[in-house]
């Protein structure tokens, strides 16, 4: 199979030159699971392991590969590659690693387009919504909400649902799809363009799995069901996975997420919630917190019910989450630095006379 047919292009193929890597074979990883890669050429699929190199000169986990890379690799043994190098990446989707102070972890990469699935039974979260949103945004991923198990409700709750999300979210699509009747299902396949990289995004149980089966027309992923006790999704997906579909789209299923950290520097919390940035242009303070300043344009709009106030809860929670997120990584690097010098002192007292 083609590499087009995996998305690669002219940007890759000159990114590839950029960083020498023309001596090496090129392919994308397909699968990731606790470090052990799956990487699919032109030659076919291959198990992969990183160089040496490449794993004692990552700083962070981000210089690891992930679902989505165009890696430069080279065979040696017998359907085993080496990968010696990641090509530039043009999107990263990633969240707070769990557990991990000041750390990200890669979602996926290299991708165009996010399908942010929920269900819209008892597990639909508008806060989670954005939280998804915000990643995307962060990212320059286009996000598109998908409304899943619409079989469940009526006409009128679906209609109240929508209503609901158009009003704290502006210009993003929203497709609503019942993987069990099919309904919606070829109208999210009109989403999908041949070469294009898309990515699904989404709580345990809430049907990406049965997403993916739909749009690919046959059984990829194990499907499970929603736990009656307690009525949380059980993890199905237990790792990042690439697929091609019939139609040339390139899709990524990805593990439930049940924390969605927010690691977001580069607006895209001001995006997802652009209207409360607007509207704080007119704050007497330029550097209003929006919680206790006099003036505040935020502040009086929700108490004028001009701004929905669970939107306007929302973003100060994650904001107050990146602050602390940025704090934490601006501490570390510190710590590093500090670390570095103390190493450095060390080693020139070792060689000098005075040792």
């Amino acid at each position: 199979m083609k590499l087009e047919r995996f998305g690669y292009n002219d940007k890759i193929d000159k990114l590839r030159i950029q960083h020498d890597l023309s001596n090496f074979e090129i392919g994308r990883v397909i699968s990731e699971h606790k470090e052990r890669y799956i990487v699919k050429t032109e030659k076919g699929e291959f198990d992969a392991e990183i160089t040496g190199n490449l794993r004692y000169t990552a700083r962070t986990r981000e210089d690891f590969p992930a679902v989505g890379d165009w890696v430069a690799i080279s065979e040696y043994d017998e359907n085993k590659v080496l990968i010696h190098s990641i090509v530039p990446r043009k999107t990263i989707i990633a969240r707070q690693a769990v557990g991990k102070q000041g750390e990200k972890q890669i979602i996926a990469t290299n991708i165009d387009f996010a399908f942010i699935v929920q269900a819209v039974d008892n597990n639909f979260n508008i806060n989670r919504l954005e939280r998804y949103l915000t990643i995307c945004n962060a990212s320059h991923v286009k996000p598109i909400i998908v409304l899943n198990k619409i079989d469940l409700i009526n006409d009128t709750a679906l209609t109240a649902l929508m209503k609901e999300i158009q009003k704290r979210v502006k210009q993003v699509p929203i497709i609503s799809i019942s993987n069990k009747s099919k309904k919606g299902i070829e109208g999210l396949n009109e989403y999908i363009v041949m070469g294009k990289t898309y990515c699904l995004l989404g709580s345990s149980g809430v049907g990406k799995s049965s997403l993916l089966n739909n749009l690919s027309g046959k059984q990829l992923m194990k499907t499970n069901t929603i736990s009656a006790s307690t009525n949380k999704g059980r993890h199905v997906t237990s790792h990042r996975e690439l697929i091609v579909l019939e139609n040339g789209g390139i899709i990524i299923d990805n593990p439930g997420t049940r924390e969605v950290g927010i690691a977001d520097s580069v607006g895209g919390l001001d995006k997802t919630f652009e209207k409360l940035i607007e509207l704080a242009k007119n704050c007497r303070f330029k550097d209003c917190t929006h919680t206790i300043e006099v003036d505040c344009a935020v502040i009086a709009a929700v108490q004028h019910k001009k701004m929905d106030k669970l939107f306007y809860e929302n973003y100060i929670k994650m904001k107050r989450e990146k602050e602390h997120f940025e704090s934490t990584v601006a501490e570390k690097r510190k710590k590093d630095k500090d670390f570095g010098k103390m190493v450095k002192q060390f080693k020139n007292l070792k060689n000098s006379d005075k040792y």
